[in-house]
């Protein structure tokens, strides 16, 4: 059997109160995937999203939909 989770992935609201906008961090978001991936966790598709912070300021994340068979961990 499969299971899935769904994950929103953003960087902190500091890099967007300081520089306006906030961009995911490549090397942090792959330390990120490679965590997961340890766990079993598969992606089966991802979403880029820019959200508006306070009006003013956007942050960027990803929407990330994982799968791992059932009973690992």
């Amino acid at each position: 059997m499969t299971e899935y989770k769904a994950v929103i992935y953003q960087e902190g609201m500091l890099g967007s109160l300081i520089l306006g906008q906030s961009k995911v961090n490549p090397v942090k978001f792959s330390e990120f995937l490679n965590a997961n991936a340890n766990d079993g966790w598969e992606v089966v598709t991802m979403e880029k999203d820019i959200r508006r912070m306070l009006l003013l300021w956007k942050r960027e994340g990803y929407v990330v939909i994982l799968k791992r068979e059932k009973g690992l961990s």
